[in-house]
């Protein structure tokens, strides 16, 4: 059953629409990752949601009653929830009375706080930092300071902004670890913005993709990766390959698509004459330096036109009568020895094609 549902919300900053008519639920102890780039309406929504603001026009249900905008029920349901923003602000305290401030201003018996306390410094790695004072914490101590006082309050739901925005590696790592955690171990509902796809993947169950303030794709990592609703959703997910093409022949699924003059198969029920994008994942794509026997429906002869090295991977662009982009691992580009102008032949799985229908301008 859905713990948060907001329908209808659309909201503005003067006559500036950020938020147009979303409609989204989250169901009890799930984790949902809201993606998005800069400016895409993800704080604006997180904020309606935690009821720090009122939306313009929607509403929004929480345990499936609907939240009225203002008055004594609102503040008790925002008590069941905590916000954790971007930039964590920690008090000029030590990091126990930071964390402890949330629990004394609801009354809490003081040998209470000190065993919640305690309990919650070791479940974020900060035993031993009780005495610190929290100004002089790193950014990544200061983020679990602000888990910890969010924590500490046992939420029903849990927003994060950003929550590892600006961190280092290993910073960012930890914050991970302890979400995970804390989603499987208190079955913590929660809601994270995150413009970091790879974190929306590994921690959320279900991911919403918000572009120009409108919810425009919901789903599980394979929905919104793998197969996108329309060509904006997969430009932003990362599906570089997008190649405009028409259904010329369906044979029981497997679709035979023209691309420019190619042909490629994907699995699809489209008609022949149907005019769509054939969508291919980079890392989809297999490299062999001469043609070989495999089950893959798909393989070209192709030049390499540029590789570009990324840390442990590298893209590779070629021409197979058609540009593709691959993404193979450094250590097989080298010993492959993949350059510019080399000859290679590239294989993918019909499976690994995405359809999508295309919109064609009038």
């Amino acid at each position: 059953m859905s713990l948060i549902e907001i329908a209808g919300i659309t909201h503005r900053y003067d006559e500036r629409v950020v938020l147009q008519n979303i409609n989204l639920s989250v169901d009890r102890g799930n984790v949902f990752a809201l993606i998005g780039p800069t400016g895409a309406g993800k704080t604006t929504l997180l904020r309606i949601m935690d009821l720090l603001e009122v939306p313009g026009k929607g509403e929004i249900y929480f345990d499936g009653k609907c939240i009225p905008r203002s008055g004594k029920q609102r503040l008790e349901i925002r008590r069941r929830m905590s916000f954790i923003h971007q930039k964590p602000q920690v008090f000029n305290l030590s990091v126990y009375d930071n964390v402890a401030c949330g629990l004394r201003w609801r009354g809490e018996e003081k040998d209470k706080i000190a065993g919640k306390v305690d309990h919650i410094l070791e479940m974020v790695g900060l035993e031993g930092y009780e005495n610190r004072n929290a100004r002089t914490l790193s950014g990544g101590e200061a983020q679990r300071v602000a888990l910890a006082r969010s924590l500490v309050l046992e939420p029903e739901v849990l927003l994060l902004d950003e929550p590892t925005a600006n961190l280092d590696p290993v910073s960012t790592a930890k914050i991970e670890r302890l979400i995970s955690y804390v989603a499987r171990q208190r079955n913590t509902t929660m809601i994270m913005a995150t413009h970091d796809m790879s974190q929306g993947q590994q921690l959320a169950g279900m991911i919403g993709v918000l572009l120009n303030g409108r919810l425009v794709q919901t789903g599980n990592a394979t929905d919104i990766f793998h197969s996108p609703q329309n060509e904006e959703v997969a430009h932003f997910v990362g599906m570089e390959n997008i190649l405009e093409g028409i259904i010329v022949a369906n044979d029981e699924g497997i679709a035979t698509v023209n691309i420019g003059g190619n042909a490629i198969r994907a699995v699809s029920n489209h008609p022949p004459g149907k005019e769509i994008y054939a969508c291919i994942r980079p890392e989809d794509i297999t490299l062999a330096l001469s043609s070989t026997q495999s089950s893959a429906r798909n393989s070209f002869q192709a030049k390499i036109t540029q590789v570009i090295f990324l840390g442990p991977l590298s893209r590779v662009e070629i021409d197979c009568g058609f540009r593709l982009v691959v993404l193979v691992t450094k250590i097989s580009a080298e010993e492959l020895n993949l350059r510019a102008g080399r000859e290679v032949y590239a294989t993918f799985k019909a499976t690994g094609v995405h359809i999508m229908k295309r919109e064609i301008s009038q």
